[in-house]
């Protein structure tokens, strides 16, 4: 039998229980999205089925809006090479990009491992502080930013796992 869904195998040591759902998400992503890549071809990542978002680019979005979020949570702005990076992504997202698989799982999990330690270091009496998003200033909260990092991760994971079984079905 193979394990249980990762927020049932207990708690994630040393994060206060107000936020193990956004380190289950998170960390079930990257382990679905792992084993969803294990077959995938490397002149398949950035196919687009039918018009649909290819792989890579839901790596290369899920690192990087995973980044922006909890960069907006611990009310930084964002900086030059986080910016320099979206273009990239959105470049990445209408044209492929030139990343390999191995470069965004690396990105991938360096980012989810960074946003564990922030997680771990979150001082729950300030989740429900304000934060601004972006040049527009939109309002929001940490624990808003969390919780969508977490739900974020969770979606782009299992757009990952269905474009790989589209990918691996159209191209066999």
């Amino acid at each position: 039998m193979s394990n249980p869904p990762l927020w049932l195998r207990g708690p994630i040591p040393n994060i206060h229980a107000d936020l193990q759902g956004v380190a289950h998400g998170l960390l079930e992503a990257l382990e679905e999205v792992k084993h969803a890549i294990e077959s995938l071809p490397s002149d398949k990542l950035w196919l687009k089925p039918y018009g649909a978002a290819s792989v890579g680019f839901h790596l290369q979005h899920l690192a990087g809006a995973t980044d922006r979020l909890f960069t907006y949570a611990r009310g930084d702005a964002l900086t030059d090479s986080q910016r320099t990076a979206l273009v990239a992504e959105q470049a990445a997202g209408a044209n492929g990009g030139e990343k390999s698989i191995e470069q965004l799982m690396n990105d991938l999990e360096r980012v989810i491992d960074l946003a564990i330690e922030q997680l771990r270091s979150t001082d729950p009496s300030g989740l429900h502080e304000p934060r601004y998003i972006g040049g527009k200033k939109l309002p929001s909260t940490v624990t808003g930013l969390l919780e969508h990092a977490g739900q974020h991760a969770s979606r782009h994971g299992g757009q990952v796992v269905t474009t790989v079984k589209v990918v691996m079905a159209i191209s066999s």
